[in-house]
């Protein structure tokens, strides 16, 4: 008779020895690990503080070309894991500054801290490598041109569930005004599909060396290009012909410390330097008809308007007596003993007028991601602060025209810039304070959102920040006159109207990414049966 313990312990064995080499030959090769951070390290090339945009068209190319070799979704995944973990810890390492200069942690235990939040978001790279390798395995090599969609939709979904679009790959072209223009039509996401689309193409060419596959490639490649080439054909004749000037604006980088003022006296020499660089500037203006406009960025120094009346006299007297308007921000009172970040717009009678309360609030810098009742929340909340987020797209009257105005980060998300644009905003305004970061690449990966923004939204933007990178961008993405970082410096500059009319992005907005979406649900449904099977 057979023993039913050790027909069991056999049949256990063999189960887990089973596993065992299935997660074996899982796991992915180093050649193989190899590809994966080869596309980290272009991609991370690609974005500022390197620049090497180039990069980006070709970078994915490693990874897709291994994923499509060797089909199989854990070790996909695990390779889409490792190029986005690595790719978004090293081109956003700049999240430590803060940590180690303010927060006077030490500098291992900052950049230890910052290796979850980097592994969160490269589950969105490992997805779409998973997503990639069943659609491959179903349709053959060819599928391989699926990876813009499923790119597209992935990114698009990781603004919806972590509330962070930040380097997506799109941006990487931002200082190229060539190379954005489709932007007007389907936003950044529209500007990534075109660049995954020829990583696609290059690699189909490297993994089906027939003719057949070579045409197809350079078909890809081909309607990439004329695509751009039909939108700046596009933009240059909106912006052919010279709109009539509306508007002086007197842009202020006072490069204030990061260590808001503790005195009365600390306050009021800060707020002299903004007055000072303002009245100076204002009177250089030409002596004509056209309103004026003096925009202070976001600061560290919290001026309270509506609770500080010497400060509100102080306001009233310069605009008065410059005969100008005021943009600046403000720490405002809010329901229930709160406070908003607030951007406030003084007339030139000294009266406010207007005021936009910041909507998106920076996590761990402006309020805490935590349920109160979890140990530690409460300490956070005191080192951090907490603000109330605001609800109301307002709008800003400058003489005739209306400006919309953001606040820092929510440059980041293009749903707001859209909103107010769709609501009649002819120039659109962001203060900025990026101080706290310190001298890094975050300047420029700030302002390549903002130039996204311009395209997008077909206005021109102004970018006013504390301690850079402050500019003026046109229309057509064009960076105007942008400042060095951390220096205190003052821009004029006369705007002028565009005759834009909305674009196609914000007229339907993220309705692109939306399809790319409804692809790649599709693309699974089709391979659900097998993912299963597979794992």
């Amino acid at each position: 008779m057979q023993d039913p313990v050790s027909t069991a312990t056999r049949v256990e064995s063999g189960w887990m020895a089973a596993v065992t080499s299935r997660a074996h030959a899982e796991v992915p090769t180093i050649p193989q690990l190899g590809a994966a951070l080869a596309s980290s390290f272009l991609l991370i090339l690609s974005f500022p503080d390197f620049g090497v945009s180039a990069l980006a068209w070709f970078g994915l190319t490693p990874l897709l070309v291994t994923v499509a070799r060797r089909p199989t979704p854990f070790r996909a995944f695990l390779l889409g894991l490792v190029t986005g973990t690595v790719f978004f810890y090293v081109s956003c390492y700049w999240l430590t500054y803060s940590l180690i200069h303010y927060g006077e942690l030490a500098p291992w235990l900052a950049y230890l801290l910052l290796a979850p939040a980097a592994l969160i978001v490269g589950i969105f790279p490992a997805l779409f490598a998973l997503f990639l390798a069943r659609a491959i395995k179903r349709w053959g090599t060819q599928a391989i041109l699926l990876s813009p969609f499923i790119w597209t939709s992935l990114e698009w979904a990781r603004l919806g569930l972590t509330g962070q679009l930040w380097n997506a790959i799109g941006y990487s072209q931002a200082y190229h005004p060539l190379s954005i223009q489709p932007a007007r039509w389907g936003g950044v996401y529209l500007e990534g599909f075109l660049v995954v689309a020829v990583n696609a193409a290059i690699s189909l060419a490297l993994l089906k060396r027939t003719r057949r596959g070579l045409v197809t490639s350079v078909a890809v490649i081909v309607i990439v290009m004329a695509l751009h080439a039909v939108s700046w054909v596009s933009s240059l004749r909106r912006t052919a012909s010279d709109g009539k000037p509306y508007l002086h604006v007197v842009a202020l980088q006072p490069n204030v410390p990061m260590t808001p003022a503790k005195t009365a006296e600390e306050l009021e020499q800060l707020t002299e330097r903004h007055l000072s660089l303002s009245t100076t500037a204002v009177r250089s203006l030409p002596n004509d008809n056209l309103p004026r406009l003096v925009i202070w960025p976001e600061s560290p120094m919290n001026f309270t308007y509506s609770t500080d009346s010497s400060f509100q006299t102080v306001v009233t007297r310069f605009a008065k007596e410059n005969h100008t308007y005021l943009l600046l921000n403000s720490q405002e009172p809010a329901p229930e003993h709160g406070s908003y970040n607030s951007a406030l717009l003084i007339n030139e009678e000294g009266r406010l007028i207007s005021q936009y309360d910041k909507i998106r609030l920076m996590p761990f810098g402006e309020y805490v991601p935590l349920p109160r009742w979890l140990p530690g929340a409460s300490l956070i909340t005191a080192m951090v602060g907490e603000f109330t987020p605001g609800e109301h797209y307002t709008l800003m009257p400058i003489g005739t025209h209306r400006a919309g105005v953001f606040i820092c980060v929510e440059s980041a998300y293009p749903s707001i810039p859209r909103k107010f644009t769709d609501e009649g905003a002819d120039l659109l305004i962001n203060i900025s304070n990026d101080g706290y970061l310190g001298p890094t690449a975050v300047m420029r990966q700030h302002l390549a959102n903002m130039i996204f923004r311009a395209v997008e939204n077909d206005r021109p933007l102004i970018s006013v920040t504390n301690t850079g990178i402050t500019a003026f961008i046109t229309t057509a993405g064009e960076v105007k006159d942008p400042t060095p970082g951390f220096e205190s410096v003052v821009r004029t500059w006369t705007i002028s109207s565009t005759g834009s009319t909305n674009s196609l992005y914000v007229r339907h907005g993220d309705l692109f990414a939306g399809f790319c979406a409804a692809v790649t649900l599709i693309v699974f449904v089709c391979t659900l049966r097998m993912l299963r099977r597979d794992f």
